[in-house]
């Protein structure tokens, strides 16, 4: 039995959707803390402050913002390991692969940011949230994604990631020109020489991991201090590790800490920020709450926004010849994929955090019942479509 159990759990892990699992497991926690008695202990525990001092240098935050500033910096880490490794030599080196999920992920940023606009553009601190439905969470899609098993296309799972790498893309120019606080110049100086730093580091070929990490903490504490948001810290990072040795091509820095942090990210820093993020309070919600202009363009800008910008860009991209349909995939794969693009949750919950923190009005839960809202209609949708797509293909086969 023991074993049973130990091989069950070795192969949960093992599984391309676990990490989605995982992280809607985490997410429907938080809400159950945050509408049972231990909402008391939810609270206490993401206000726990959190405090390290060196000298007259000190970080000084509650628990949910070091979650947030400082875990979600590791997960943007991995992600510019991603998008380095598919530029240089993954899908993305191909510039034939680029066209297509670049102009649907333009698509489906701008869209879904002009929905939620056209809700709120009379309230001006409602509309510092119009980048949230314009993030897709690449965990959550590719995990509804792979439930359908084995019959998905290379194709299909390849445009879906593309589309959300430059999504992501998006989200940190986004983060790092609409949701920056006032610059401190001398914190600046400090991020600016921890990347001459960097520069010297990838220019001498150093593989070892450690002063990269080293010289990482220094810029996302200074980038703390800076104004700018400290998740790019993570990003800036990623992009001077080495991508392999120039003595020994076998080995490669940015490979070995891609693998080394995917399990970290999908198991533990993504379910623990969803925790943190997701505790929805229902108490109290009527019909005037849930139909209110915040939640509202977030669901539609996510499930109506997402579709239409990602499928209609790239139909007229497809129609005019300006790029190809992939191999593998047609009109209706094109559209499902299009729908899973709507699970906004990870990114769409961070980019809500960071536009409505420092306003002073409370519009947490306005923002996370679109995001949840949207999300999961997207994922119904696009699920639905692909499973009959993809068993007609099935059924009669070319």
């Amino acid at each position: 039995m023991h074993n049973q159990s130990e091989s069950f759990v070795a192969s949960f892990f093992k599984m391309e959707s676990a990490g989605g699992i995982f992280l809607m497991f985490s997410a429907v926690l938080a809400v159950i803390f945050a509408n049972t008695p231990l909402i008391h202990y939810y609270d206490l525990l993401l206000s726990t402050p959190v405090e390290i001092r060196i000298g007259n240098f000190e970080i000084a935050k509650p628990l949910l913002l070091w979650i947030n500033d400082g875990l979600m910096a590791v997960f943007f880490f991995l992600v510019g390991l991603e998008l380095k490794r598919e530029v240089i030599e993954g899908e993305l080196s191909d510039k034939r692969n680029i066209i297509l999920p670049g102009v649907g992920a333009i698509g489906g940023m701008l869209v879904p940011a002009l929905i939620y606009v056209y809700f709120n553009y009379d309230d001006p601190v409602a509309l510092q949230g119009w980048a949230i439905p314009a993030a897709t969470d690449i965990a959550f899609a590719l995990g509804v994604l792979s439930l359908l098993g084995s019959r998905v296309p290379v194709s299909i799972k390849v445009f879906l990631t593309s589309v959300a790498i430059f999504d992501d893309i998006g989200a940190i120019l986004i983060i790092a020109f609409f949701y920056t606080s006032k610059i401190s110049m001398s914190a600046l100086i400090i991020v600016a020489l921890c990347i001459v730093v960097l520069t010297i580091l990838n220019k001498r070929n150093v593989i070892s991991e450690s002063p990269y990490i080293l010289v990482g903490l220094i810029m996302w504490a200074a980038a703390l201090k800076s104004g700018i948001h400290a998740t790019l810290a993570g990003v800036i990072l990623a992009m001077f590790i080495p991508i392999r040795s120039k003595e020994n091509p076998d080995i490669s820095p940015l490979k070995s800490m891609e693998h080394d942090l995917h399990t970290v990210v999908a198991f533990f820093v993504l379910p623990v920020f969803a925790f943190a993020n997701a505790g929805i309070s229902l108490s109290g919600v009527g019909i005037k709450e849930m139909f209110h202009d915040v939640p509202i363009g977030i669901a539609l800008g996510l499930f109506v926004g997402k579709q239409v910008g990602i499928f209609g860009l790239c139909w007229l991209f497809i129609k005019l010849k300006i790029t190809n349909m992939p191999k593998g995939m047609d009109w209706w794969s094109l559209y499902g994929t299009a729908a899973l693009c709507g699970i906004g949750f990870t990114m769409s919950l961070f980019i809500g955090s960071l536009a409505f923190e420092e306003t002073g009005v409370d519009l947490f839960f306005d923002e996370r019942l679109g995001i949840i809202l949207g999300s999961i209609l997207s994922g119904i949708v696009g699920y639905i479509i692909l499973r009959l797509k993809l068993k007609n293909e099935v059924l009669n086969p070319i």
